[in-house]
């Protein structure tokens, strides 16, 4: 059985495709380098849980999509957009979430091993971290076909 092996290699392939992602990285939130170092923007994968439900297993997963905000100490000359990029970050960040759900539904992750089950939730924020990173989490559960056999 190679199911964790395969929706994390599935997920990065879909996220390093997209022109608008730089980086990805996978495990603990903990484990998010948010270090200048980091190449922006990046996607984080987490496997929440993994629930056997028999001859399937149930993946739940998130993605943190993220990039750094550009301030600027210039005085904000429109209050409703403030001095940051933050409105384009959010913008693009929920086309790479919205492009990796759809990758799924109907694009090259169609009718493989995995299936998308329900309505994925993908929520905004931002200043989550101290290097002033915004963006969406999206989660959503994936079906797998449970391959192990009882011998």
């Amino acid at each position: 059985m190679t199911g964790y092996y395969d929706i994390i290699k599935i997920l990065k392939d879909s996220l390093e495709a997209n022109p608008n992602v730089t980086s990805v990285t996978e495990g603990s939130i903990f484990n998010v380098d948010i270090n200048k170092r980091t190449l922006f923007p990046l996607s984080h994968v987490m496997i929440n849980s993994v629930n056997h439900e028999g001859n399937t297993l149930r993946f739940n997963v998130s993605i943190l999509h993220m990039d750094i905000e550009n301030q600027t100490s210039n005085k904000a000359t429109d209050d409703f957009k403030g001095n940051s990029d933050e409105h384009d970050i959010l913008n693009t960040q929920l086309a790479v979430a919205v492009k990796t759900i759809e990758d799924f539904y109907r694009g090259d992750n169609y009718g493989g091993t995995f299936q998308l089950d329900g309505q994925p939730d993908i929520q905004p924020w931002t200043d989550r971290f101290e290097n002033y990173l915004a963006g969406w989490t999206s989660t959503f559960d994936v079906i797998y076909a449970n391959t192990m056999t009882i011998c």
